[in-house]
């Protein structure tokens, strides 16, 4: 698919050390299982952005609106705003409860290259959409 980038070894390890924030959810890590405080929400959490497609750089203001644009597309749906972070950079996501093939959907929409999703107890996993 056009704009989505296999992942290079330095990219899978960059997502791999990032961690994830997203209001009313534990601190997120891929491979690691959630520390929830009360009892895991059932189904899929799909962490997904709309910032920097194809893992190429955007300015700030692009990112903006695209983030804008994923709100909307958001709308209707469970979700809460976030950030992905690693050492000093971060990135806006949102954490949306949909099924995973749906989250899937949106992050092609906006050509992202991956989605991280929390189920349960389960480890965190990382989705590539290439």
């Amino acid at each position: 698919m056009a704009g989505i980038v296999p992942p290079t070894p330095a990219i899978h390890r960059s997502y791999r050390l990032s961690t994830y924030h997203v209001a009313g959810l534990p601190v997120i890590r891929i491979g690691h299982r959630p520390r929830w405080l009360g009892r895991a929400p059932a189904g899929d959490i799909v962490l997904l952005s709309a910032c920097n497609p194809g893992g190429r750089l955007r300015p700030d203001g692009w990112n903006r609106r695209m983030m804008a644009h994923l709100a909307c597309a958001l709308s209707g749906l469970p979700h809460a705003l976030g950030k992905g972070r690693l050492g000093r950079w971060s990135e806006p996501l949102y954490g949306v409860r949909v099924p995973l093939a749906r989250g899937l959907g949106l992050a092609r929409r906006f050509r992202q290259n991956a989605v991280v999703v929390v189920h349960g107890n389960r480890p965190t996993r990382l989705v590539y959409l290439a």
